[in-house]
């Protein structure tokens, strides 16, 4: 059953259909590509799904049970939905071990600074930086952090989101993750994704990097000017030629 789908989903920019009446699904314990040319409305599906801007028509489906327009930034978590972005977002002037207690608290920033973290929240926080490798740069400020760096403290965040028992995250967004990454960084990262995958969560990954999109995905959506070009395996979607003349630009 798909945790997430639309239906005829639609969003336009001054007469410009970014997203065309488009449908698809992404299911659990699977990882989800999302590719296509520059333009071709990834960025707006996905910031439609997370509630960033409202769709113009259409519907997003939740788990079967949830037919909403519009899924707001702040309820994302409630329907057991979080994400990454291309530009970076954390608390630049917090150290990378608060960006992770912060989490975890279920606290307002303000609230978190001040709160005696107990042995649970000190452990998750300890495990999941040392998971993404970033322990020893806990009491570093995020703004000083490499870019590389950042992206790893923000898919920690997620981890400790996932923790947190704020509520059930089963969908995560990761937008262009492996961007800028060296290769040690990117083997932490593909380690990550495929074990949200094995925990049963749906993993949506928006790529340019068409070898990490073969590795990786379970299925492929291919967009082309908002509209879906083609869908399936890897291997076969990758190989049609009208995706390689979309995408490739041969």
């Amino acid at each position: 059953m798909p945790l997430l789908s639309t239906k005829n989903l639609v969003k336009r920019f001054e007469g410009v259909h970014a997203v065309n009446k488009l449908s698809i699904a992404f299911e659990a314990g699977k990882i989800t590509g999302i590719i296509g040319p520059n333009g071709s409305g990834k960025s707006t599906l996905i910031n439609t799904l997370t509630g960033m801007i409202p769709a113009d028509a259409g519907e997003i489906v939740i788990a079967d049970s949830e037919h909403l327009r519009r899924v707001r930034a702040h309820e994302g978590p409630a329907f057991g939905m979080t994400r990454t972005f291309q530009d970076v977002k954390l608390f630049e002037q917090m150290p990378v071990l608060d960006n992770i207690l912060v989490v975890l608290t279920e606290r307002s920033v303000w609230k978190s600074l001040f709160e005696k973290h107990g042995a649970f929240h000190s452990e998750k926080a300890e495990e999941v930086l040392k998971k993404v490798g970033l322990w020893d740069k806990r009491n570093e400020l995020a703004k000083n952090l490499s870019y590389g760096q950042r992206k790893l403290l923000e898919i920690a965040r997620i981890l400790a989101m996932i923790h947190s028992g704020a509520g059930d995250i089963d969908i995560i967004f990761l937008d262009e993750p492996f961007a800028g990454l060296f290769p040690e960084m990117i083997k932490i990262v593909t380690t990550v994704m495929k074990e949200l995958r094995d925990q049963g969560k749906a993993v949506i990954l928006v790529e340019h990097n068409i070898d990490l999109i073969r590795e990786m995905s379970d299925h492929i959506y291919v967009l082309d000017s908002g509209e879906l070009l083609a869908e399936g395996k890897p291997a076969e979607v990758l190989s049609r030629r009208d995706v390689v003349e979309a995408y490739l630009g041969e």
